[in-house]
């Protein structure tokens, strides 16, 4: 669809070239096409000149009659002072960097050999053995205290941060109050995280201004949400305070706890390889739109050709998965138990669940053979 814009430049260019020909005798045709191509260019230079400018960056959020809402339902909820919620959105500022990487279109989702290699790259899987040499003692713990693998907890800080050498560089109240007030599409959810994130502040004495984080306002080694930290968070050194950021013990807690609450089972996989059954696999390919299948019992996908060795014995009843992964030869095959859909809880999609499963796989291998 073309804009008034590109409009008024068609009809330019047309009225040139019938003006153009006028030496070969203008047709009365000629005549009419150049009044429309006049009445054109006119009636867009109007719209254009008419069309409201895009509304400017606002430059003190203390003012803005939505934010003032905001600060009196923080004060009759959750019993926050006005005047200092006034005095914190006064040095609050918008952050158009942030809506623009919020607003950033994905032409199509990537495919599993574009999306894994970053994650599974020597030089991740080499700085994913040296944090657990590093960090043993506590791992170790969080493996004892929450059943969760100590590959797995490496594995989803090596994804999320690098292991904390990306933990973001925005102050997470101003990316948080920017999309909370300034990107309508998801507004609700992001107000009620700033909403968590000044009840973080208050019951962890700090300054609100002070923590940084990703353009979404995750924080923390494990970036975790406002909502989330206040949640699955622990001080897993016992020092009276929870650091996601740089107390790494704070972190590896946190990171098993949030994993165990939301149902990981000890000593149970996550994914392995299936082959499908060669007159099944048309059917099974249609279930397989978005990469994987409806959650079914294991008994139910043997029946129906799909088959998968080397699982604990007794999950016949258990839901499972079949998964889809896109590989450069050719679509690989997987069934995904419980503790895949746990990681899908971190992070809902397909491909980072396998990437955090299959670095640490990685991350296993490579510390046995030290």
């Amino acid at each position: 669809m073309t804009t008034i814009a590109q409009q008024a430049v068609h009809a330019r260019d047309a009225m040139h070239e019938i003006v153009d020909r006028a030496t070969l005798g203008i047709t009365l045709r000629s005549i009419c096409a150049i009044a429309l191509a006049s009445l054109l260019i006119a009636s867009a230079t109007a719209a254009v000149a008419t069309t409201p400018a895009p509304a400017a960056a606002p430059l003190n959020y203390a003012h803005r009659p939505d934010v003032r809402v905001f600060i009196q339902e923080m004060v009759s909820d959750y019993g926050f002072d006005a005047r200092s919620l006034r005095s914190f959105f006064s040095k609050v500022r918008y952050q158009q960097s942030v809506v623009n990487a919020m607003s950033r279109p994905v032409l199509a989702p990537p495919k599993w050999y574009e999306y894994a290699p970053r994650f599974l790259s020597s030089a991740r899987i080499d700085a994913g053995v040296a944090f657990w040499r590093a960090n043993a003692a506590t791992l170790e713990r969080a493996q004892r205290e929450f059943g969760v693998p100590s590959e797995i907890v490496v594995a989803i800080i090596g994804v999320e941060t690098f292991y904390g050498r990306n933990t973001g560089s925005y102050r997470v109240a101003d990316a948080l109050t920017t999309l909370a007030f300034d990107y309508p599409r998801r507004a609700e959810f992001f107000r009620s995280e700033l909403k968590q994130f000044l009840l973080q502040t208050r019951e962890q004495d700090i300054l609100p201004l002070a923590p940084k984080g990703s353009y979404a306002g995750a924080q923390g080694l494990p970036q975790f949400m406002p909502g989330s930290l206040r949640d699955f968070a622990v001080d897993y050194d016992d020092d009276g305070t929870i650091d996601l950021a740089a107390d790494v013990d704070d972190a590896i807690g946190s990171v098993a706890n949030y994993l165990d609450r939301h149902g990981w089972l000890a000593d149970d996989p996550a994914m392995q390889p299936a082959e499908i059954d060669a007159e099944k696999l048309d059917q099974l390919e249609r279930a397989l739109d978005v990469g994987i299948s409806e959650q079914r019992t294991l008994d139910d996908w043997q029946r129906d050709g799909v088959r998968v060795s080397g699982i604990p014995e007794g999950p016949g009843a258990d839901p499972t998965g079949v998964l889809l992964l896109e590989e450069e030869s050719g679509p690989s095959y997987w069934m995904v138990f419980n503790n895949w859909y746990v990681l899908t809880r971190y992070n809902r999609s397909r491909l980072y669940a396998s990437a955090v499963w299959k670095l640490a796989e990685e991350l296993k291998r490579a510390h046995a053979d030290e």
